[in-house]
């Protein structure tokens, strides 16, 4: 018997939204929101084979798009062979259930699509209990639409769950089950809670890199600290926080941390259930906003990202703009945004290494404990305090002297306080 391989075909999507024109860009339905879509079902494996979008005040309280641009849209996916269809927007239960009956297709909506290819990148436990957490918040007002998917093995983009196990229907069980997900998380979270403490102690300046999915963080992380964290040109490739460390010039260690990048119409309950995820980001000392340079929409990206660190109360903390990617833009091109929120902008990329030791400058004079020269006299009978001071800080500059050892070291504020009786006359003054 000739041996043979099974592989799951690649489903044909069909891609749908609604143009408003009153709402906010960023969270209507536009060009850049459908661009942005295809590129999100590329990533789940699906082949996107046609687009259709309508222009109306409202969506459509029932099935979303008017009955005409309905119709079009159902001789449309049989015209093209179409598997699923994806809307741009997130669909209520009675849209869902509608929208499946009247086209006879799988529907699924954009936070349905970004569910999935969580759940498919999802490698740590945390990460698949929030992955999973979030898909059964979201499924359970939704039962009555897609129960008939959800009574069966997970096949297809937008039934892939952790462990490609089977969502029961009985929303008594999926309550419990959200319950213990919930407990599980909880103790996830005193494990994170004391890694941080630990960090503390150490006096580790923190950094964690924030920004729009696919800005090219990880490969700047990578970069930075010799890390081999993946990074692809996919959508959420990272989905797991990555901690790496790297020292700075005048003696500070910096702990960068990286994290799941944001996106337009980011689900509710996906950033509740990753909120001990996402909480790296509100405790950091410092926000490292990595942005696309290169992409034509990146100042609306950069909006994005302003309005989910708002949202998670690190609006106020200072922030380094790292526009990536400048090897990809022309050489005279103006930063598209300024970061009306950022205390440091600059130009990088990641790929070459332009503009690395700028940017970790810039990161040097916004983070906590920034230090400086200072020069001081320690008397021969001090030899304990010359041993610390080059045991702990960074040495410039050291000679004898008839009454003491002159020495030039790096030093932050609570250490100049600390060795202020042997500053020098210079330094006193």
């Amino acid at each position: 018997m000739t041996p043979f391989e099974t592989k799951q075909k690649q489903e044909r999507a069909v891609l749908a939204g609604v143009h408003t024109g009153t709402g906010s860009p960023l969270k209507d339905t536009t060009e850049e929101s459908m661009a942005e879509l295809a590129r999100l079902a590329e990533t789940a494996g699906a082949e996107t084979v046609g687009t259709l979008v309508q222009n109306r005040p409202t969506p459509e309280n029932a099935t979303y798009l008017g009955e005409g641009k309905l119709e079009e849209l159902r001789i449309a996916c049989e015209s093209l062979e179409a598997t699923l269809v994806i809307f741009d927007s997130e669909l209520s239960p009675i849209q869902l259930k509608n929208l499946e009956k009247d086209l006879g297709l799988r529907v699924i909506d954009r936070s349905m699509l970004i569910l999935d290819i969580f759940a498919r990148h999802a490698l740590s436990r945390e990460g698949k209990i929030q992955v999973e957490l979030a898909q059964l918040k979201y499924m359970l007002p939704r039962l009555t639409g897609i129960g008939t998917q959800l009574s069966r093995l997970g096949a297809g983009i937008g039934t892939r769950g952790p462990g490609e196990t089977r969502l029961e229907t009985d929303r008594r069980h999926i309550r419990r089950r959200i319950h213990h997900l919930q407990e599980e998380l909880s103790e996830v979270k005193k494990h994170r809670d004391l890694l941080r403490s630990g960090r503390k102690n150490d006096q580790a300046v923190t950094v964690a890199l924030a920004g729009y999915t696919n800005a090219g963080k990880s490969t700047l992380l990578n970069i930075l600290t010799g890390a081999d964290v993946l990074s692809e040109d996919k959508l959420f490739a990272t989905l797991d926080p990555t901690v790496r460390g790297l020292t700075l010039e005048d003696g500070r260690k910096l702990l960068l941390i990286d994290t799941v990048g944001f996106i337009r119409k980011l689900p509710h309950h996906l950033v509740e259930a990753f909120k001990s995820t996402l909480e790296e980001i509100s405790l950091a000392d410092v926000i490292l906003h990595v942005a696309d340079g290169s992409n034509p929409e990146c100042s609306s990206q950069i909006e994005v990202v302003n309005g989910i660190l708002a949202e998670l109360g690190a609006g106020a903390k200072p922030v380094v703009l790292a526009l990536n990617k400048s090897d990809a833009c022309p050489t005279d091109a103006e930063a598209p945004f300024p970061g009306d929120n950022a205390a440091k902008t600059l130009r990088i990329s990641a790929r070459t290494g332009t503009g690395l030791e700028a940017l970790l400058s810039a990161i040097a004079d916004v983070a906590p404990g920034k230090k400086r020269p200072v020069s001081l006299k320690i008397p021969f009978s001090a030899g304990s305090v010359l041993s610390a001071l080059h045991e702990n800080h960074p040495v410039l500059a050291e000679e004898y002297e008839a009454d003491g050892t002159l020495i030039t070291v790096l030093l932050n504020a609570q250490e100049y306080n600390r060795y202020k009786e042997f500053l020098t006359e210079s330094e006193d003054s």
